[in-house]
């Protein structure tokens, strides 16, 4: 039983964490290349704004604004569903390699299928999932051993080698690539927020209406995968079949993220590591902080990074490594 006063600490979180979510989307919304200050920012909601106060608004920064959020918070129960899965506090999408197999997939099909672009947006997740579903199984399939299982430490090592894999067949694709094509990989890659309108965010959003409530489901069941193997088989959890099902959700959820920001990393190392600083270890209790904390982490960093430089600014998923590259360091270190 989950006691009363770590209820209420979560629901003071996360209320904290809306609020945060909603002043950083307000500045952002506010600030930029093409200004749109704060006293005109309500009267244009409300539909008083000029035409390209209203074209700033809903056709370029309210879509992405939306984008990161989502995206943050797919990341961010990915990253959750790993660690757990794997009893890994160094899991990450990023880090070994998920997000590399779907950019791979996707560099592919942009460059050898050319499609229709309004079946393109909707095409993407699902191309992304396949080749990061791919590299999940291999990198599954080379750190688990019949005699002890999954070996946590050499899941990241291979995970981090057919990252590097991935990285070296992506340079290849490039260098066999046109011009035009090649600056959309390499924005890519350096997790530039590229989907940045309404027909994105509909790609998107159905994958997380339906994963996020199914992970949050299945936070009984990610307590008990956390434990040792033996534990969990005493109190009757099918290991293979719940370690399957989770493993396709947070694929399916990284995939879906990348497919429309780039490649981002570290989201999903930071915000369950931090959920779990404030609120203890326990799924029911840190994943919603997660959720929440993982699109404000996101969202503030690509308001970070496209305000730092005029007019394209820096990429997110190159701000998001500044913050997350030391913060994984100083992880290892700590588990050492």
């Amino acid at each position: 039983m989950i006691h009363p006063s770590l209820v209420k600490k979560q629901r003071f979180l996360m209320l904290g964490f809306l609020v945060l979510i909603v002043m950083t989307a307000v500045i952002s919304l506010s600030i930029g290349y093409a200004s749109l200050s704060f006293d005109r920012l309500f009267p244009t909601i409300l539909g008083e704004g000029t035409f390209k106060e209203e074209f700033v608004l809903f056709s370029i920064r309210l879509p992405r604004i939306l984008i990161t959020l989502l995206a943050g918070m797919a990341l961010a129960v990915s990253g959750a569903i790993l660690q757990g899965i794997t009893r890994n506090d160094l899991a990450d999408p990023g880090i070994i390699g998920i997000n590399s197999g779907a950019g791979v997939a996707i560099a592919v099909f942009f460059l050898y299928f050319p499609i229709d672009a309004g079946s393109f947006i909707y095409l993407l997740p699902v191309v992304a999932f396949v080749g990061a579903l791919l590299i999940a199984c291999l990198i599954f399939l080379f750190s688990y051993s019949k005699r002890v299982g999954f070996q946590p430490v050499k899941l990241i090592l291979v995970g981090v080698g057919f990252s590097m894999a991935m990285s070296g067949t992506m340079v290849i694709l490039i260098s066999s690539s046109e011009r035009e094509k090649v600056d959309f990989i390499s924005k890519w890659l350096a997790g530039s927020i590229w989907g940045t309108d309404w027909p994105f965010i509909l790609a998107l959003l159905p994958w997380l209406i339906i994963l996020i409530p199914f992970t949050l489901l299945k936070a009984h069941q990610l307590n008990l995968l956390s434990l040792h193997e033996e534990t969990a088989m005493g109190v009757g959890v099918s290991i293979g079949k719940e370690r399957f099902m989770l493993l396709l959700t947070a694929v399916a959820l990284a995939a879906a993220a990348v497919s429309v920001t780039g490649g981002i990393a570290f989201i999903g190392l930071m915000a369950p590591h931090i959920a779990k600083a404030l609120v203890g270890r326990r799924h029911q209790l840190y994943l919603p902080i997660a959720i929440l904390l993982g699109g404000w982490l996101l969202l503030l960093a690509d308001t970070i990074g496209r305000n730092l430089a005029d007019p394209e600014g820096i990429a997110a998923g190159i701000m998001t490594a500044l913050i997350g590259a030391p913060y994984f360091i100083y992880l290892l270190l700590k588990l050492k």
